[in-house]
């Protein structure tokens, strides 16, 4: 078996020409180094060197040279060793070997070991930057995205030129390594997700089972339910940046399938997830399927089917809570395009106290439609779309109008709700 074999090669081979060369750079144990700005390391680098080199020269001629000069290599590019790697290099070093174990060559161990300066150098020596392994088909590129620590391996690859928009066999770009690696609570790629955003990297991006850059910040949504409040506030944090970047890049939260439109996700939970919600539909994203339009899913007919199955119960503060965020979500659907488009079909039967409230909500929907909008609605609408992306209210509040106007400008229970992120 080629792994026994690689294995056994390392053991009675070249072996102990790695361990002479660790060696003659003062590593006795590679797995516990002294820190590289350790005082005595420091001061006899330039020994070092001149005994490494001595030894190599001596040992060009014996069996199995490359090979271990080449399995050094990938200790170095792990201590991030750079000058040391580079008379490794400059002495035979094979770029291209692969650790035996792991199958991974020294820049993809340079990246896990977040060793920006020897990833220059491997790069300069003539590393493929886009290379994947042989095991999980990753790229550097795709490690450096999948840690927050790695961030400067990430840029500097980015700044080599490497492929933002490569993907392995699965179709999983190193946005979308990016976007799945991150919890929400401990591991946070934000600044990863920025970078390959600003690097070029594809927001239509999609695997081959269907994942898109939305499909984690829905799953994520998903573990706040019934969870820890602090890890859920978090959680909410993390998405609602994230969507931020992604939306000012293009992407499209509207988009079909509804299982993964992230506007579908909020508007049905929309009590959950309000904050994020009014960040979308503020921003300009649709509020039914931005491609088959009402006739696939609604916002409101989710809003409103979601009004309609609250219980017979007295009105009480969660009511209220539900039925002011529902009126605003549905004002902010009514602002964001100058012609209304209700679902086919779009008739309730609402129950229990809140039913005259609801039935109110419907009728003036049912009337905006049938009739041509007024023009100070056309006008409000028209404001608005243009001081988009969010948040919209702020810009209202800025501009230089009677405070009349602006209170009209204004979502009309933007005052009622101010859900901090």
């Amino acid at each position: 078996m080629p792994f026994l074999h690689g294995f056994r090669r390392i053991i009675f081979e070249y072996q102990p020409l790695v361990d002479a060369i660790l060696g003659s750079l003062g590593i006795q144990d590679p797995e516990r180094p002294e820190p590289l700005d350790g005082p005595s390391y420091a001061a006899s680098e330039e020994s070092h060197l001149l005994v490494l080199t001595e030894l190599l020269e001596r040992k060009a001629l014996s069996p199995f040279y490359q090979e271990g000069v080449s399995n050094a290599l990938l200790k170095m590019a792990e201590l991030g060793l750079t000058r040391a790697a580079d008379v490794l290099l400059r002495n035979g070093a094979n770029l291209h070997f692969e650790d035996p174990v792991t199958y991974y060559t020294a820049l993809h161990i340079a990246v896990l070991r977040n060793q920006p300066d020897m990833v220059e150098l491997l790069a300069r020596h003539g590393a493929d930057i886009n290379r994947r392994d042989r095991v999980h088909e990753s790229s550097p590129l795709d490690l450096a995205s999948e840690e927050p620590e790695r961030l400067p391996c990430l840029q500097r690859l980015l700044d080599l030129g490497a492929n933002v928009n490569s993907a392995d066999k699965h179709g999983k770009t190193a946005l979308l390594h990016a976007l799945a690696s991150s919890d929400g609570v401990q591991i946070h790629n934000t600044e990863s997700v920025r970078l390959l955003l600003e690097g070029g990297a594809d927001v239509k991006a999609a695997t081959k089972d269907g994942d898109t850059v939305f499909t984690c910040i829905i799953f994520l949504l998903g573990e706040t339910a019934g969870g820890d409040k602090e890890e859920a506030q978090l959680i909410h944090r993390f998405c609602f940046q994230v969507t931020q970047l992604l939306l000012a890049h293009g992407a499209d939260p509207s988009a079909c399938p509804a299982h993964e439109s992230l506007t579908h996700i909020c508007l049905q939970n929309f009590t959950q997830h309000f904050p994020l919600l009014r960040f979308l539909l503020e921003s300009g994203a649709a509020c039914h399927c931005s491609l088959h339009g009402p006739a696939c899913w609604s916002g409101f007919h989710i809003i409103f089917e979601r009004l309609c199955s609250q219980p017979r119960f007295a009105e009480d503060e969660s009511h209220m809570d539900l039925l002011h965020k529902a009126e605003t979500a549905l004002d902010l659907m009514v602002t964001g395009a100058q012609k209304l488009q209700l679902p086919d079909n779009f008739d309730i039967h609402p129950l229990g106290s809140l039913a005259g409230k609801i039935q109110a909500l419907h009728f003036s929907l049912r009337q905006l439609e049938s009739s041509p909008p007024p023009l100070k609605h056309l006008c409000r609408v028209c404001i608005r779309l243009h001081l988009q992306p969010w948040p919209v209210d702020v810009k209202v509040k800025a501009l230089p109008l009677p405070d009349r106007l602006k209170w009209y400008l204004l979502s009309e229970h933007s005052s009622v709700l101010q859900d901090d992120i």
